[in-house]
């Protein structure tokens, strides 16, 4: 399918590719305004980004007089601009079988157990692979407040945490239960296991957290410009160099326990972004006898790390009912890789007699 447009400053074609793709051919004739080439192209095709623009530039995706140009180019009257723009992305989300263990669910909602190394919602260049996409295979029953891209999600852990994450199936079910974590009515819980010896078995931290100012993906204790972001912390067990924590958050902030635990000096283990050390069978047998093949961490081969994500685990989540009101606990149990390197810290880490 092709199409003509003409009008004062260019004169366009636009052709239809059976794959999605675009391709435009634009005759400048006259000088314009914002004449440099990635914000003209961005302004006059809104719906790719400037980024995607400024790609598809340095990839020879669009030319200008048959030849590449840089993304500062200053277009001229006269200039003749080649582009082939990939398919506009669908609001669809692509329906994957996604293991989900599931821990509770009836008409309104829907508690899952979720497993590390999975992202909540898909997000710009980033799709498929998602609890959303395991959901909508699963569900064709999920609430549409958030958005076509997050059906059912009123709340969210990061990538490698694992732990209760509850789904709203209806909307009515996630305004209500959506108002509970917005006022923090509810009450979590997780699991840690974290590095070091601490003073006090029980803290309140109470640090405001932000951005951090030169890492965009990462977040740090911001005193000028954080949100206040608090953190109760119970020591459930003390080894020798590291600690079985119950981290209660009061406060929802992204990245908030990570963040407090490394503040503290006490990173969680294995949380690199945030000064948490990988750990190896050399490290915490420090020359006792390995396990045999048969026992607790046995499979492991020298070098080979005990847990490759932060050990961080949503063990418990208790809010009210959205339909009855009645208040409900929803518990996880601990995955196996925490499960092992607790094993392991028991045998060569303990403190006891």
């Amino acid at each position: 399918m092709t199409e003509k447009t003409d009008n004062e400053d260019i004169e366009e074609e636009v052709s239809l590719e059976e794959d999605g793709a675009q391709r435009a051919s634009l005759r400048i004739r006259r000088l314009l305004p914002n004449r440099r080439i990635d914000k003209y192209l961005q302004h006059r095709f809104p719906d790719f980004s400037r980024t995607m623009i400024q790609r598809l530039i340095k990839e020879k995706g669009i030319t200008v007089n048959g030849g590449a140009v840089k993304c500062s180019y200053q277009l001229m009257p006269g200039d003749h601009v080649d582009l082939v723009l990939p398919p506009l992305p669908t609001n669809e989300i692509p329906p994957e079988d996604i293991p989900l263990d599931i821990i509770f669910e009836d008409e309104h909602i829907l508690v899952i157990n979720k497993q590390a190394n999975l992202i909540v919602h898909p997000a710009r260049g980033n799709r498929g692979g998602t609890l959303v996409n395991g959901l909508v295979y699963y569900s064709n029953s999920l609430s549409t407040v958030n958005s076509e891209f997050r059906p059912g999600i009123v709340h969210r852990l990061d990538r490698n945490t694992t732990g209760v994450i509850l789904v709203a199936k209806t909307d009515t079910a996630h305004w209500r239960v959506a108002h509970q974590f917005e006022h923090r009515l509810t009450q979590k819980a997780y699991v840690a296991i974290v590095h070091g010896t601490l003073e006090l078995d029980a803290d309140l931290i109470d640090l405001p957290l932000g951005r951090h100012p030169k890492i965009r993906e990462k977040y740090a204790v911001r005193p000028d410009i954080g949100k206040p972001s608090t953190t109760v912390y119970h020591v459930e067990k003390q080894f020798n160099g590291y600690a079985l924590m119950r981290l209660l958050p009061k406060t929802g902030r992204t990245h908030q326990l990570r963040v407090h635990m490394s503040t503290i000096k006490h990173p969680i283990v294995a949380d690199d972004m945030y000064g948490g050390k990988m750990m190896t069978m050399e490290q915490i047998t420090e020359g006792q006898a390995w396990p045999t093949a048969d026992e607790p961490g046995g499979e492991f081969k020298p070098g080979e790390h005990l847990i490759t994500r932060q050990a961080l685990h949503a063990a418990e989540l208790t809010i009210r009912h959205p339909i009855s009101g009645e208040k409900v606990c929803f518990k996880a149990e601990l995955p196996e890789d925490m499960k092992t390197l607790l094993k392991l810290l028991e045998r060569y880490r303990s403190l006891d007699d």
